[in-house]
């Protein structure tokens, strides 16, 4: 009688114990789950995303244009005429220039920006948004990667992905596509996109994307251009400078692929915007003809 006396009881312990740490574990999860909405609200009216810093990645050795971010378009150097359309989003608390070459430092002292010095280790412009990030001693929420070979960069662009990413809590980074015109179809210089429904990128590529059985592009598709200009959040910009690279990112040496390849979610805003890079010399009379034809000085 002992033995089943003893039984019973071991068997109503384990029984109370097993409710007790449901409950516990109950609890937990509602507990989670609750501060979980509440970042997430957080983050929709932006509060914990709401500090913002633009960075110009500059570097001076491109290898298909050497010293490009000094190149004169209409007497101002390139980087200058970024820095100064970047300065008109309102959404960038400051506005800072990141490059591994003195020439570009004095160039930008000389017209007033700030600036800085980053290793010439960096193997692409995300990597020397971080290390940039690690030395301006203040803390920011949402990191600008804006390229600095986009002088008529629209500074309502810059707002649009700010704002995409401060309304998107699953999201830890954010960039921007346009149509893209037939002629780019196959220029590998043009990344191109494919976003889902809800507005989340699915791939990049270099190569025309979606491609069809024809093997010929569709006149009639929506076909979307990257446009270059993205933003993290600055936790995991962080991060991704510790993932190693993946193979869709070497491949298509794309470095916005390691942030797919890895799971995390990328908001995109579709906009009606022209790129106007500068990724060749020829690029720069371009450039120079459009602000002639749109009375930009």
């Amino acid at each position: 009688m002992g033995v089943c006396l003893l039984g019973s009881e071991s068997s109503g312990n384990r029984r109370a114990w097993i409710v007790h740490s449901l409950l516990v574990g109950a609890a937990v999860a509602a507990a989670a789950a609750a501060h979980l909405g509440l970042l997430r609200r957080l983050l929709r009216r932006g509060g914990s995303r709401s500090r913002v810093v633009g960075i110009i990645p500059a570097r001076f050795a491109s290898s298909r244009f050497h010293g490009k971010p000094l190149v004169h378009i209409l007497g101002k150097p390139m980087i200058q005429r970024t820095w100064e359309r970047a300065k008109m989003a309102s959404s960038l608390d400051h506005v800072v220039v990141a490059t591994d070459d003195e020439r570009i430092v004095e160039c930008c002292k000389g017209f007033g920006a700030d600036v800085i010095m980053t290793s010439e280790a960096c193997q692409n412009g995300t990597e020397r948004c971080n290390e940039a990030l690690g030395k301006l001693g203040k803390d920011y929420d949402v990191v600008v990667n804006i390229q600095g070979d986009e002088p008529l960069i629209e500074p309502e662009i810059i707002n649009g992905i700010v704002k995409a990413l401060q309304a998107a809590p699953d999201a830890v980074f954010s960039t921007a596509v346009a149509p893209l015109k037939p002629e780019d179809g196959t220029d590998p210089n043009r990344v191109k996109c494919i976003v889902d429904k809800q507005g989340y990128a699915i791939y990049f590529s270099r190569g025309l994307i979606p491609y069809n059985k024809s093997g010929k592009a569709n006149q009639h598709f929506p076909y979307l251009l990257h446009l270059g200009i993205q933003s993290y959040d600055a936790k995991f910009l962080n991060l991704y400078t510790k993932l190693p690279p993946t193979p869709l990112q070497l491949e298509e040496d794309l470095e916005q692929l390691k942030v797919l390849e890895n799971g995390y979610k990328m908001r995109v805003i579709k906009v009606d915007h022209d790129a106007h890079g500068v990724d060749t010399p020829e690029d720069v009379e371009k450039i120079e003809a459009l602000m002639r034809e749109w009375n930009i000085s």
